[in-house]
């Protein structure tokens, strides 16, 4: 089983202002890929695993596997995984799912209360990690914080979007200021 990087759905500067092209390549070029790169070397062990990187995700604690490598599979499975959904909810123009929006707009009152409160999920987050918007188990639209690289597939949510807060992503453009961060981010979203 070997995992490949998934094709940057647009140009290293289609997100510009709000996400500066040096950042993007290096987030993705770099960083993703080494995600990649170390998941694809700890699965080399096990030739018999099978599925996507997701399905090892939502089985983690079941997959066949020693706990070092189950570690391992964990935090750069979830940097290869998280990331493949971070580059696809975001893009140079607005693509709503008008849907989506009429469930935020039931659970939230609004979408710009749903922005408010996953905006500050992702702001009070302390260290590295992501926010997180997501179908829990019974459905329910969720949204919280998770550290590190940890998914929520790993809980039996579905992820619906997320935005990466560990300091590679916003870092050469916005220092130390994440809420100016995440405020800009809103303007890639393309989903809502």
């Amino acid at each position: 089983m070997k995992f490949e990087l998934p094709k940057l759905p647009y140009n290293f500067d289609a997100l510009e202002p709000y996400l500066d092209a040096e950042t993007m390549e290096i987030h993705y070029s770099k960083h993703h890929q080494t995600y990649l790169d170390k998941l694809n070397e700890a699965l080399a062990k096990y030739p018999d695993l099978s599925g996507s990187a997701e399905d090892l995700l939502k089985n983690l604690k079941s997959l066949p596997v020693d706990e070092a490598d189950r570690k391992k599979i964990q935090n750069f499975g979830g940097g290869f995984v998280n990331h493949n959904l971070y580059w696809s909810v975001m893009g140079p123009k607005k693509q709503v799912d008008e849907k989506l929006s009429k469930e935020i707009e039931a659970a939230f009152g609004s979408v710009n209360e749903f922005k408010k409160v996953f905006g500050d999920a992702a702001k009070a987050h302390f260290g590295s990690g992501w926010a997180w918007f997501v179908r829990d188990e019974s459905s329910a639209l969720k949204i919280y914080s998770l550290p590190n690289q940890d998914s929520p597939l790993t809980l039996g949510h579905m992820p619906i979007l997320n935005l990466d807060v560990w300091e590679h992503a916003y870092y050469l453009k916005y220092r130390n200021k994440r809420p100016d961060f995440v405020d800009a981010w809103w303007n890639v979203l393309k989903l809502i």
